[in-house]
């Protein structure tokens, strides 16, 4: 009795700082996103691509094309990713997770790829992960918006990356010929700012070059395990109870299954291709893996 109370109020503190974090990520991306298009439209794009002649000249105008088709892609997929998620509408009760749940902290593990997430209060087809930069879990109907997202998100935050060092090397004469440059403008940037050598708006440029390169990497990362594991036809749910050998289909057929047959299009415009239906998953679940 003494024993399991600590295991217990381990685990309301635990949901706790999840349900926190569920709320703090999706105004974390926002926010960085603002912070984004703010910069490139105020400050990168007037000084990089400035031209004494023409107000927009076309290579601004090739920057302003690509920098609104990565964050329009980044952005359409997040918000496919929210409209499309991989609940159950057919399961509306709460089951009771056992002690003995293997998932006892976030999900609870039901039958034939379902999981009970404890932070959405829903029933989740084929569970992923949760993912609290979106809200909500990630599953096989949601998968493939989610895996573009991460694509598009890794791409426009190295390429704001890229401009944002570019601009420094332009405002502030920086030099970015030595590779430890990088590695150490962020420490020296914040001695100078509190010794009052630098400007409040150039130490927040380096940190956002941070910012940028930290999302790019992870989102990359992320992108690369979620591709790997859908290769396999199999979830992060299932590497984690060790089921990684268990191969099923092809792997043309589990791309097709979370990319859907108009796979081509979504790459590059954040529209539905998953004809995936709500209420026929179990019979389409059961016909995929006889």
């Amino acid at each position: 009795m003494y024993q399991s109370q600590p295991t217990i109020t381990s685990m309301l503190f635990m949901m706790v700082k999840l349900r926190l974090l569920n709320a703090i990520a999706p105004a974390y991306f926002y926010a960085a996103t603002v912070v984004t298009f703010t910069l490139h439209f105020l400050l990168f794009m007037p000084t990089v691509f400035r031209s004494p002649d023409v107000a927009l000249n076309p290579t601004m105008l090739v920057h302003i094309a690509v920098f609104l088709f990565l964050m329009g892609n980044a952005l359409g997929n997040y918000m496919m990713t929210i409209w499309y998620p991989s609940e159950s509408a057919n399961e509306t009760a709460i089951p009771v997770c056992s002690p003995d749940c293997p998932d006892r902290i976030d999900a609870h593990y039901l039958l034939n790829g379902r999981h009970f997430c404890k932070v959405c209060k829903k029933v989740i087809l084929k569970r992923d992960h949760h993912c609290f930069f979106t809200g909500n879990c990630i599953g096989n109907r949601n998968m493939r918006y989610f895996i573009m997202f991460s694509i598009y998100t890794s791409c426009c935050c190295l390429y704001s990356l890229v401009i944002g060092v570019a601009y420094l090397t332009m405002e502030y004469s920086i030099s970015f010929e030595n590779p430890l440059t990088f590695l150490t403008l962020l420490p020296l940037s914040t001695g100078y700012f509190f010794l009052g050598l630098i400007s409040g708006l150039q130490f927040f440029l380096v940190i956002m070059l941070y910012v940028w390169l930290g999302i790019g990497l992870v989102s990359a990362g992320f992108c690369c395990q979620q591709l790997l594991l859908v290769a396999r036809g199999q979830t992060w749910c299932e590497l984690q109870k060790g089921q990684l050998s268990e191969v099923r289909g092809t792997w043309r057929v589990n791309l097709i299954d979370v990319f859907g047959s108009r796979w081509a299009l979504g790459l590059f415009l954040p529209v539905q291709t998953v004809e995936t239906v709500p209420g026929n998953w179990q019979v389409y679940h059961d016909h995929k893996h006889d």
